[in-house]
Parts: structure tokens; sequence; C-alpha cells
């Protein structure tokens, strides 16, 4: 499993919007992925964090979860989101993290012998907190496509 630095490096140049969000990286270990982000470049009108950042950061700690997973992988994969629901409890109006613990042993088991097959499927909740209240709830079904190029290690 790859470290936070480089989740952090993978997603500010593959994904630039983390950049203008200013996401970091606090934590990434078999435990699980841990999101921060501040809330002045997620900003809204009302001076809280905007829904669609709050969103975000949320769908990018299950995906980097999977994709840190990944990295150990033979082959290369496609990872995609397929479905995304989050329920907001409280405004969120400072600094704000997203944390995606790690599924059980056996859905990681079945997510890999399903993508071993060509496509495995990982449902994954987080919780988007401030200050370790939960502000949020967001639940998101992510999708990872075998490439069909060989088995070729991920590059880093």
């Amino acid at each position: 499993m790859i470290g936070a630095a480089h989740a952090e490096t993978f997603l500010h140049e593959h994904v630039p919007l983390t950049r203008q969000m200013q996401v970091r990286v606090t934590g990434c270990d078999p435990e699980g992925v841990l999101l921060a982000a501040p809330l002045a470049p997620n900003i809204n009108h009302v001076g809280t964090v905007f829904a669609g950042s709050a969103s975000a950061l949320a769908m990018l700690a299950g995906w980097t979860l999977i994709h840190a997973r990944l990295a150990e992988w033979p082959f290369e994969t496609t990872l995609v989101i397929r479905r995304a629901r989050i329920d907001y409890d409280h405004p969120i109006d400072g600094d704000y993290e997203a944390w995606c613990p790690s599924p059980a042993a056996d859905q990681w088991d079945r997510f890999g012998a399903d993508l071993r097959a060509g496509r495995g499927r990982l449902e994954l909740a987080v919780e988007v907190r401030r200050e370790g209240r939960r502000m949020a709830r967001f639940n998101g079904v992510y999708v990872a496509l075998r490439n069909e190029e060989g088995d070729q290690p991920c590059p880093d």
C-alpha cells in the first residue's frame, strides 16, 4: 500500500481539483485513509464549506483507499465511482476532513477475486468531520476494471 506522501503527490498530479481544494493526505495505511482540506478555498457564500467540496473530499477518500491498495497489484487497473450518496448533518464552518476506514478482509478478498476476473466492486462509507464531529455521511460504490494491456506493474 502506498503511503500518505505518495498518495498526496499522485492526487495533486492527476486530479487538479485536489490542488485547488488544498487537499492533504494525512493518513494512508491499512486501517484507512484520512484526507483534510481547509475552509478558505472551499468556502461558499454563507461562510461554510461548499457542499460540492465536502462531497468531493469524501469521494476522494474512498477512491484513494482503493487506489493505494491497487498500487500493490501486478496489473494495471482503471478505478471509477459508480454511485455516490451524501447526507449532510451539519454545516461545516471550518477546516474539515474525510475518513474512509478500510472494509473487512472478506470484502477486500471478494473485490480482489472479482478484479482478477476483470471487474471488482467495493462499497465504502466515509465520514466528513470537523474537529472530530461527524458533519456528513458518504456512501460510494467504486468499480475497478482490470486493464487488458498485460500484467505489468503500475508505474510510480
